[in-house]
């Protein structure tokens, strides 16, 4: 059976810089995968390459079966794959509501379009509360909530996050990685990128671990958390 995405000896430059070095990677539907690793692995170059926002100089990814790398960022975005960026991107001078109709650019359907924002308020009551608040008066976990509301606009099957966590509360962050374990109950594959090893191995069935461009580690989440090295490096244990 064909993996929901498959990235195979993928390598991206940065001018003479080479950023990820030939990464093989599997993500099967309904999983949650997580990419973890320090920062400057290569992991958000990744996802702004599977997203088609760089061009890879070698290698292939493959969404659905089809090759996918070459093709404009939006109409991947049209074929089901959503990106959530880290540092969220949300429009700050527009509204909670304009930026998940943003989300919707690709379609067409508005009474389907208005239940998918119910759907998001749903989700994250506080931004139903506010739906006609700036967002930029938001706080972090705020507008982490509207940047993952505003991906799941346009319907993927797959969504990227990356680094959903970073700058949040324990209390926050145990929000968002609540809302990821819902969000795959409900049917969403996920490939989360994240800091935070811990958090984002216990909702993973499996994980790769990146150093320098490189995969050196891949297992289920479980068995990369009991990993004496992985606890050492990464989980901040002796």
């Amino acid at each position: 059976m064909t993996a929901l995405l498959e990235v195979s000896g993928l390598r991206v430059a940065y001018g003479k810089i080479e950023a990820v070095k030939g990464i093989d990677l599997v993500v099967e539907e309904g999983e949650v995968v997580s990419l973890i690793g320090v920062n400057g692995a290569g992991k958000t170059t990744t996802l702004r390459t599977i997203s088609g926002l760089l061009t890879p100089v070698a290698g292939e990814v493959r969404f659905k079966g089809q090759r996918i790398n070459g093709v404009p960022a939006h109409m991947i975005v049209e074929r089901g794959l959503a990106h959530s960026p880290e540092g969220r991107h949300i429009f700050p001078v527009m509204t909670i509501e304009e930026n998940l109709l943003l989300g919707a650019f690709i379609r067409r359907d508005g009474p389907a379009i208005q239940k998918d924002i119910a759907r998001a308020y749903e989700l994250f009551p506080v931004l139903g509360e506010r739906r006609k608040q700036r967002a930029g008066t938001l706080s972090g976990g705020e507008q982490q909530m509207l940047a993952m509301g505003r991906a799941l606009m346009c319907q993927p099957t797959l969504l990227m996050l990356d680094e959903p966590s970073m700058g949040l509360s324990p209390i926050m962050m145990q929000k968002i990685m609540t809302t990821v374990k819902e969000l795959q109950e409900r049917g969403t594959t996920i490939l989360l990128v994240e800091q935070n090893a811990q958090a984002a191995l216990r909702l993973a069935q499996r994980g790769y671990v990146m150093e320098t461009g490189k995969i050196v580690l891949h297992d289920t989440g479980a068995a990369l958390l009991a990993n004496d090295d992985v606890r050492k490096a990464y989980l901040g244990e002796d």
